[in-house]
C-alpha cells in the first residue's frame, strides 16, 4: 500500500477557525485585549465545570502561575509524578520550589496515591497530579491526602481536555488546574494555556500577576513584580472556534481509539490506552505499550515505522533522570513503562485504512524484533 507520511498529530482547523481568527484580525484587536479573550475564558471554564478561567501564553506558564497564586515559592516542596512532560517539574523549579518525584500506577501511568504520603515532609506544600495522555489521575485519593496534610492541589490537565472522573470534568477537583492549548492538543490555540478554578482569590491573583501586577486603581502602578503572560485575542479567537466544536473533537478522538482497538484486537503483547471504570479518557495520544520490550527494541520499532512513513514518539523519559536533578527516586513503574511505550498517530483525519496500515506494520515489525 502506498502511503504518504502519517504525522503523530496535527491541529483540526476548519473554516470556523478561519472565520473567527479573520474577524479578530479585522477588528484590529490583535494583542491581549478583545472580545475573544473574555469569551474563551468563560466558555472553557464552563466546559471544565469551574467558575473562572485565566487565559495565558502557554501551559507551562499556566502551571507556574497557578503554583505562585497558591502561595508556593522558594524552598517549598511539590510532589509530582516521575512520568510526565518536563514542563511539570520545570514549572516548580521556575518559582524556586523543589519537585519531589513519586512513582506512577501501571495502568493509568498517573501518580500513584499510595506513594504520595511517604514523600511528604515538613516542606511539602502542594501536589501536582498529572492526567497523563488523557487519563485522569485518581483525584479522590489525592484530595484526601492533600486535606489530611493541608496541601494545595494543582491539576496538570494539559493533556486531558474533557476527561472525567465519575462524570465530573478534570480541572474541577483541585484548588485550581491548568490546561495547554499547544498545536498537538485536542483543543488548540497554536500556543496557549489556561488556569481554571472555583477559588476567587486564586483567580484574582492569576489575573493580577498575568498583567505585570498592575494596580486596578492606579494605572501603570505596579506594587510588586509581575509578568507578561497574556494570551492574544488572535489565539483566543482560534480557541473560541475550537470550543464551538468541542463535542465533535472529543467524539473524533473516541472514534479513532476504537479503530486502533479493533485493528490491534487479539494482540496480547500490545496494550493500548486503558481506562478505569470511574473515568472517561480524552485520548490526547494513542498509546501502544509493548510488554517486556527493551528500550533498544522500542527505538528500532520507531525507526522501522518511520521507514514506512509512520511517525511515532516514545513515552516521556522519567523526569528525575534529567541531569540537572540530583534526586534519584525509587520509581520502578515509571522506569519500566517509559521504555516500553510509544505514541501513535492521533490525527483527526486518520482513515480506517490508514489505522489498519499502521497496526499491520506494528505487528509485522514486532514479530521480527523477537
Amino acid at each position: 500500500m502506498s502511503q504518504t507520511f502519517i504525522p503523530i498529530s496535527k491541529p483540526w482547523i476548519t473554516e470556523k477557525e478561519v472565520e473567527f481568527v479573520t474577524d479578530a484580525v479585522r477588528s484590529t484587536w490583535v494583542s491581549s485585549l478583545g472580545k475573544y479573550i473574555d469569551k474563551f475564558e468563560e466558555d472553557f471554564a464552563k466546559f471544565c465545570d469551574t467558575k473562572y478561567g485565566v487565559a495565558l501564553m502557554n501551559g507551562t506558564i499556566a502551571l507556574q502561575l497557578a503554583l505562585e497564586a497558591c502561595g508556593i515559592g522558594d524552598g517549598d516542596e511539590v510532589i509530582v509524578p516521575d512520568l510526565s512532560f518536563i514542563a511539570t517539574a520545570n514549572a516548580v523549579l521556575n518559582i524556586g520550589a523543589v519537585p519531589v518525584f513519586v512513582d506512577v500506577e501501571p495502568i493509568t501511568y498517573c501518580i500513584d496515591p499510595s506513594k504520595i504520603e511517604e514523600a511528604i515532609t515538613s516542606k511539602t506544600k502542594a501536589i501536582i497530579p498529572v492526567h497523563l495522555y488523557g487519563h485522569p489521575s485518581e483525584m479522590i485519593s489525592v484530595n484526601a491526602i492533600a486535606k489530611k496534610y493541608n496541601l494545595k492541589v494543582v491539576e496538570d490537565a494539559a493533556e486531558a481536555h474533557g476527561a472525567t472522573i465519575n462524570g465530573k470534568k478534570v480541572g474541577s477537583f483541585g484548588d485550581c488546574a491548568i490546561f495547554s492549548f499547544y498545536g498537538n492538543k485536542n483543543l488548540t490555540t497554536g500556543e496557549g494555556g489556561m488556569v481554571v478554578t472555583n477559588n476567587k482569590e486564586i483567580y484574582d491573583r492569576c489575573r493580577f500577576l498575568r498583567d505585570h501586577a498592575m494596580s486596578k486603581e492606579k494605572r501603570y502602578w505596579h506594587p510588586e513584580k509581575g509578568y507578561n503572560y497574556r494570551m492574544t485575542n488572535l489565539q483566543a479567537a482560534l480557541g473560541c472556534a475550537q470550543m464551538s466544536r468541542i463535542s465533535e473533537i472529543m467524539a473524533n478522538r473516541i472514534s479513532l481509539f476504537e479503530k486502533y482497538k479493533k485493528a490491534l484486537g487479539g494482540c496480547e503483547s500490545i496494550v493500548l490506552n486503558q481506562t478505569l471504570p470511574w473515568a472517561t479518557n480524552s485520548y490526547w495520544l494513542i498509546i501502544a505499550r509493548f510488554k517486556d520490550i527493551s528500550e533498544s527494541q522500542r527505538d528500532k520499532l520507531m525507526v522501522s515505522l518511520k521507514e514506512k512513513g509512520i511517525d511515532s514518539r516514545p513515552f516521556f523519559y522519567p523526569m528525575s533522570d534529567m541531569p540537572y536533578f540530583k534526586q534519584k527516586p525509587n520509581t520502578p513503574v515509571t522506569h519500566k513503562v517509559y521504555k516500553e511505550g510509544i505514541n501513535l498517530p492521533t490525527s483527526f483525519d486518520l482513515t480506517e485504512e490508514q489505522v489498519n496500515f499502521i497496526c499491520d506494520s506494528i505487528k509485522a515489525i514486532v514479530k521480527d524484533l523477537k
